[in-house]
C-alpha cells in the first residue's frame, strides 16, 4: 500500500492554509519525501508523522520553496541522534547539498548521500524488487525534474485454473512458477501467463514546477494519480508554470485515473476557479489541501 500525505500545497509565497511544497510517501513502511519546502518538519509534527523514518528525499529543483526545509530537518535529525544515512536526490544535488552542509558550523553525525538526477534525459534513479523511481526533465526557469513512483506488476496464479488444466495444486511449485515464469509438471510445461492473473502496480507521478509539455504524457500514461503543478487557472507565456486547464489536458491525454492540482498561487484563497476549469476537461480532478491523505493499493 502507498500512503500519500500532502504537507505543503502552496507556491512561492505560503499562506495560513498552504505551506511550501512537500509530499510524504509511505510505501509499506519505507518513507520518502517529494520536495521539502520551508516548514516541512513542523507540518510533519502537525500531521503526526515521524520525520526520523524518512529514507530518501527527492527534490524537483532548487528554488527555496521546494528545498529550504532541508536545513532545519537535517539539523533536527542530528539533534535527535539519527545514525542511518539520508539520501537526497535532485538536479545538481551534490553541489547544492554540499553548499547546505557548509553553511553551519555543525556537522551531522549521520551520512548524507547526495545523488545527482539527470536533467537531459529520463532516468531510473532508484529501484528495488518492489518498485522503481524515475525522473523526467521538465520546463522551468532552472533545471527541474518530475518524479514517478512505479510499483512492479505482479503475477498471481489462479489455483483453480492451474488445477483444472494441469492438476497443479497450491504448494512450493506454485512459488517456483511465479518466480521463474514457467514450470515442467507431470511432463507438461506450464507457462505463468496461461494460469496467471497480472496485477498492475501502483503508479504515481509528481511534476514539480513546470510549463505544460507533451513529454509528460507518456511519462504519466495510465497513472493511478497525477499530481500536477497548477499555480494559476491558465498558462501564460511569461510564466514557467502550468495552469489548471493545461494540467487537466495532460491528465486526459495520459489517461490517468485521478488528477490532483497543487502548488497554488496565494491569489486563490478559494481554489474553486481552478477546480472548475480543470473539471471541464478532466472530471476526476481534486485540489490538494495541506494534510490531505490518500491511500492507494491494488
Amino acid at each position: 500500500m502507498l500512503e500519500i500525505v500532502f504537507l505543503g500545497t502552496g507556491s512561492g509565497i505560503p499562506t495560513k492554509k498552504r505551506n511550501h511544497a512537500a509530499i510524504w510517501l509511505d510505501y509499506n513502511g519505507e518513507v520518502w519525501l517529494w520536495d521539502c519546502g520551508e516548514g516541512t518538519q513542523k507540518q510533519m509534527l502537525y500531521a503526526g508523522l515521524n520525520f526520523m523514518r524518512i529514507d530518501r528525499i527527492y527534490i524537483t529543483h532548487w528554488h527555496a520553496d521546494h528545498w529550504a526545509g532541508l536545513i532545519g530537518l537535517i539539523q533536527t535529525m542530528n539533534l535527535e541522534k539519527r545514525r542511518r544515512p539520508l539520501f537526497i536526490y535532485g538536479p545538481e544535488a551534490e553541489r547544492f547539498v554540499g553548499d547546505i552542509l557548509d553553511m553551519e558550523y555543525w556537522g551531522p553525525r549521520f551520512r548524507i548521500l547526495a545523488r545527482d538526477v539527470p536533467v537531459d534525459s529520463e532516468a531510473v534513479i532508484h529501484k528495488t524488487k518492489e518498485y522503481e523511481i524515475r525522473s523526467l526533465p521538465v520546463l522551468h526557469t532552472v533545471p527541474a525534474v518530475a518524479y514517478c513512483f512505479q510499483e512492479r506488476d505482479r503475477w498471481n496464479v489462479d489455483i483453480k485454473k492451474a488445477e483444472k488444466l494441469y492438476g497443479l495444486r497450491q504448494g512450493p511449485l506454485v512459488g517456483k512458477l511465479k518466480r521463474e515464469g514457467k514450470l515442467v509438471f507431470k511432463g507438461k510445461e506450464i507457462l505463468l501467463q496461461d494460469v496467471g492473473v497480472l496485477k498492475k502496480g501502483i503508479k504515481v507521478v509528481y511534476t514539480g514546477d513546470t510549463k505544460p509539455f507533451r513529454q509528460l504524457i507518456p511519462f504519466a500514461k495510465e497513472a493511478d494519480l497525477l499530481i500536477h503543478d497548477a499555480t494559476f487557472v491558465e498558462e501564460r507565456e511569461d510564466r514557467m508554470h502550468a495552469g489548471a486547464k493545461e494540467a487537466a489536458e495532460i491528465a486526459r491525454e495520459a489517461k490517468v485515473r485521478r488528477l490532483i492540482l497543487t502548488h497554488l498561487s496565494r491569489r486563490y484563497q478559494d481554489p474553486k476557479p481552478l477546480l472548475e476549469e480543470a473539471k471541464k476537461i478532466f472530471p476526476e480532478t481534486q485540489v490538494a489541501e495541506d494534510f490531505m491523505r490518500i491511500k492507494l493499493k491494488r
